[in-house]
């Protein structure tokens, strides 16, 4: 048995401590959030969580792939969906168009594509992106003439009902490039407004940026990591951490004293040792996380410190079982990790509790909302 828990209570609790964060917006207006969805849901299941969030008065989700839409569609999933990649395919664009898809409009090209489509007879809702500095899709912030012009000539079937950007390095209060990054979104903002051009939607924040910055809400903002209570940020509003992982004992034995364990050696055992095996390891997401791979000197310089500390900090992985903590010993294997039981009344098939981020978890174990 293997399944990642999910505990309702404690995500509809975060759900509404950011609705209550969210601001109370002029002439009785509601503020939108948009709750992301990639990542198989953050790793929640992409139908199970996007049904939960709708349930719980969340009106619009996003996704970041073509796939994670159509899938979305197919599962009756009526609410609005934003796209938030440009896509440059016109046989994609006209899918997600068909299948009343918001799409982002982030390029002179995906524009075009846009217009052809539409000159075909189709309705289309589209966001404009812009890249205030993170140097991925949008329209760069300071080319106006491109950016007003771009919108001027759109097809009459295209309305454009948001304009929004992303910000590079948000986790931290009171940083430079958060602050460059918004003045440089709201001084586009002024421009087409001063070419007539009026878009209610904006949003700039993402889960971290909606934490950090309250003056940068808008009137809507991107929320994915915060509802899991897993979000990088400095302001804490009490949002609680999902997933527990659950998975039985595969196999309980005493080896002798002097014993190795696991792959390299890693470990020897010092006494005659009672071990549980655990048929779960990397291979299905316990102890992954995103890659360290900034460039800058300071991140390396960063990194190395870490590492060199981490040497001097005896760090442990651990496991719950009946509630109290086991330590894994040896090294973590894809598939397996062994845990000393030695003097307890642990038996087979006992449920191994694990805290871990959904997101890395292997898709194909089930999840369990209780």
């Amino acid at each position: 048995m293997k399944k990642l828990v999910i505990d309702q209570k404690t995500l509809k609790e975060n759900i509404e401590k950011i609705k209550n964060y969210a601001p109370k917006l002029d002439n009785n207006e509601e503020y939108t959030i948009i709750g992301i969805v990639k990542g198989n849901g953050y790793g929640l299941d992409l139908i199970k969580y996007s049904k939960f969030l709708i349930n719980s008065g969340i009106k619009m989700l996003a996704v970041a792939t073509v796939e994670e839409a159509l899938e979305l569609r197919r599962n009756d999933i009526k609410v609005d969906i934003l796209m938030l990649s440009t896509i440059n395919s016109k046989e994609e664009l006209q899918e997600l168009v068909e299948k009343d898809i918001l799409i982002t409009i982030g390029s002179t090209k995906s524009a075009q594509l846009a217009n052809e489509i539409a000159e075909e007879g189709h309705n289309i809702r589209a966001h404009i992106k812009i890249d205030t500095g993170f140097g991925r899709y949008g329209f760069i912030y300071d080319d106006y003439r491109t950016i007003v012009e771009t919108i001027e000539h759109l097809n009459k079937n295209i309305q454009i009902e948001g304009i929004y950007s992303h910000f590079s390095i948000s986790y931290y209060k009171n940083n430079k490039c958060t602050k460059e990054q918004f003045n440089r979104f709201i001084n586009l903002i002024e421009v087409l407004e001063t070419n007539n051009i009026k878009i209610k939607m904006k949003h700039i924040c993402n889960s971290p940026a909606f934490l950090n910055y309250p003056n940068m809400h808008l009137n809507a903002a991107r929320i994915g990591s915060a509802f899991l209570g897993r979000v990088n940020a400095e302001v804490d509003i009490g949002l609680k951490k999902l997933g527990e992982f659950q998975v039985n004992i595969a196999e309980i034995k005493t080896v002798p004293k002097g014993f190795n364990i696991s792959y390299a050696n890693a470990y020897k055992t010092k006494r005659k040792t009672q071990i549980a095996i655990i048929p779960f390891g990397y291979g299905e997401g316990f102890n992954i996380g995103p890659r360290q791979d900034m460039f800058r000197k300071i991140d390396k310089i960063r990194n190395l410190y870490r590492s060199i500390k981490s040497l001097f900090k005896k760090e442990k992985l651990t496991v719950r079982i009946n509630g109290k903590n086991y330590d894994i010993i040896g090294t973590l294997g894809m598939y397996h990790a062994i845990i000393d039981i030695t003097d307890s009344d642990i038996n087979m098939n006992d449920i191994v509790e694990i805290n871990i981020n959904p997101l890395y978890l292997d898709r194909k174990i089930r999840r369990e909302y209780i």
